[in-house]
């Protein structure tokens, strides 16, 4: 039973680390290759409380949904890597939409690691085109400082605020 218990554990924390990593390299590969049909609208103003962009928070749920599903429904690992997916997806609405986007009301960030996230963010979002991006983890981001110096290499200023 204990056994069960810390493999179930280790599955759901092992999730939510692995989903930084699958974010990353969707974002890098997929959202700024084919899906920037869908992403373009993530860095173009938004007018309305939706954009293009939203849509794959919905591809994106589909594993964790499948995941609880069977895991409750006769596969019992899935169910750890499902919530483990689902709070990673929490965890970046919470930090992506609340935080950095403002798109609804959240405490401003305090910790030095949030505002070096939110900061990495804003320099992913001083390039418009769907080439030359910069920092594409969401929980993990490199030192701003190399950030601007990749971004300045390219002759785009970096926004400090």
């Amino acid at each position: 039973m204990i056994f069960q218990v810390l493999t179930f554990i280790a599955l759901y924390l092992g999730s939510v680390v692995f989903m930084e990593g699958f974010a990353w390299v969707m974002h890098r590969y997929v959202m700024h290759g084919w899906g920037w049909v869908w992403h373009k609208s993530h860095h173009e103003p938004r007018t309305g409380n939706f954009e293009l962009n939203d849509l794959f928070a919905v591809v994106f749920a589909a594993p964790a949904i499948v995941g609880i599903y069977l895991g409750v429904h006769g596969i019992p690992w899935l169910l750890p890597v499902g919530c483990g997916i689902t709070t990673y997806g929490a965890i970046y609405f919470l930090f992506h939409d609340g935080l950095v986007h403002r798109r609804f009301p959240m405490p401003k960030a305090r910790s030095a690691y949030w505002k070096r996230l939110i900061q990495a963010h804003r320099f992913h979002h001083a390039i418009h085109t769907k080439e030359g991006g910069v920092s594409f983890g969401f929980l993990m981001a490199p030192d701003v400082r190399k950030l601007k110096a990749q971004l300045a290499a390219q002759g785009v200023a970096a926004d400090e605020g």
